[in-house]
């Protein structure tokens, strides 16, 4: 489409960037500096997970064991804690439907405790529970008051 008569140069020179004469390992370092410290210690947040993209695919019989295991693993991933305890409530609201027709939407209330037993591995537990609502609809995250 171009004739081999005609040659056009490009020009390839691009203003200085100012990182090329900072050494990568100042960088990494600059990332570790910036990364936000978990705090510990007991607290409470309401969440709305969405189990319908959780459980996209997933075969009927097993939506409703895999509904409660996704719960823990959000429950993990949020609260950094390895011990997650689903509330016998929030149990029963998913299973209610039977164990194909899980609610595409649930709030769940994860409470990080102090952990009672002495020989615990862990210091913390979470304890995730339901909290019933009418509508999803501009529901965010909260941080909730210890009663």
């Amino acid at each position: 489409w171009m004739s081999s008569s005609t040659s056009t140069t490009v020009s390839t020179s691009f203003p200085a960037d100012p990182c090329d004469d900072v050494p990568y390992t100042h960088l990494s370092e600059m990332a570790k500096d910036q990364k936000k410290e978990r705090k510990e210690g007991p607290i409470t947040r309401e969440y709305t997970v969405n189990l319908h993209k959780r459980l996209h695919g997933i075969q009927f019989k097993r939506r409703a064991p895999r509904a409660v295991r996704e719960l823990k693993t959000f429950a993990k991933k949020m609260m950094g804690t390895e011990d997650n305890r689903v509330d016998v409530e929030l149990n029963q609201h998913l299973w209610s439907r039977g164990i194909r027709n899980v609610p595409r939407r649930v709030r769940v209330r994860l409470a990080r405790k102090l952990s009672e037993d002495e020989d615990a591995d862990q210091k913390y537990y979470t304890h995730i529970t339901v909290v019933p609502v009418n509508s999803f609809k501009g529901l965010q995250t909260r941080a909730v008051q210890d009663e």
